[in-house]
């Protein structure tokens, strides 16, 4: 998947290409050891699938689109064409004032060429659509197997390492509280992101979106990281809600077998 832009693009410098494959080293050995060791440290809800199975899906297809894409603008097939109109297609849909990809073609500076906008255009809306279908696709999962306790039992520890049920206020309260920061943290960035490169464009150069490995990352990234934060959120809510049933449960248990005589 991070390889994909340098394999598929054309004119991909020797040193763009040595940068991806180690970064794709990197990536693959940091991924084999989260999933073979005892206990994770950074991957969350690594026995809980499909969580990252769809992030994964959601991440790779978007790069894939974009890709091609972005090929059709030097080397037109057939497939790419159809690419390009449908998500130039969708890009004008969700083209609407104070919408996410309004904001990030206006986040673009006024001597940007109307061709830089309308791939900016088509690029934004088609990773938002992508981050939208896969979050939508992540409740319904959510909703019809009753994850993430499809087997039986979740364990925390291992499927969420950077957060410690013993420290702090109530386990519950906290992994409400966090849920609900990681929504309102993914509603909030695809607005907030493209105001915050238009504050650094002012101040600094503007990054280089005519680059087509940085506009399919930054696209990426912008519609990929947001989605991300709400899944989190939702999970964590699940699991609070899970943790709440199991207490209420044992606790009803508990009083049935006090209320019996001896």
């Amino acid at each position: 998947m991070i390889a994909t832009p340098s394999l598929i693009l054309s004119g991909t410098t020797t040193d763009t290409a040595q940068i991806v494959t180690l970064i794709c080293i990197v990536s693959a050995v940091f991924v084999f050891i989260e999933y073979n060791a005892g206990c994770a440290s950074l991957i969350e809800f690594r026995d809980a699938p499909p969580f990252n199975r769809v992030r994964f899906f959601g991440l790779a297809t978007t790069v894939l689109a974009l890709t091609v894409i972005a090929k059709g603008y030097t080397d037109p097939t057939n497939l790419t064409r159809l690419f390009e109109v449908v998500g130039s297609s969708l890009a004008e849909a969700m083209d609407f004032p104070y919408s996410p990809v309004r904001l990030v073609v206006l986040m673009l500076p006024p001597e940007a060429g109307s061709d830089l906008v309308e791939r900016v255009r088509t690029a934004a809306g088609f990773s938002y659509l992508v981050s939208l279908l896969s979050l939508a696709f992540f409740v319904l999962v959510l909703r019809l197997n009753n994850w993430p306790n499809q087997k039986g039992g979740f364990n925390v520890w291992t499927n969420l390492p950077t957060f410690n049920p013993t420290a702090g206020v109530d386990v519950v309260e906290r992994l409400e509280r966090d849920g609900q920061l990681n929504i309102v943290l993914g509603f909030l960035l695809p607005f907030l992101i493209p105001a915050f490169v238009k504050l650094a464009s002012d101040l600094f150069n503007p990054i280089q979106l005519q680059d087509a490995h940085t506009l399919i990352w930054m696209m990426t990234a912008w519609a990929f990281i947001p989605a991300s934060l709400i899944m989190r959120g939702v999970a964590m809510l699940r699991v609070a809600q899970m943790i709440a049933i199991q207490r209420e449960q044992a606790y009803l248990s508990a009083q049935d077998d006090e209320a019996l005589p001896a």
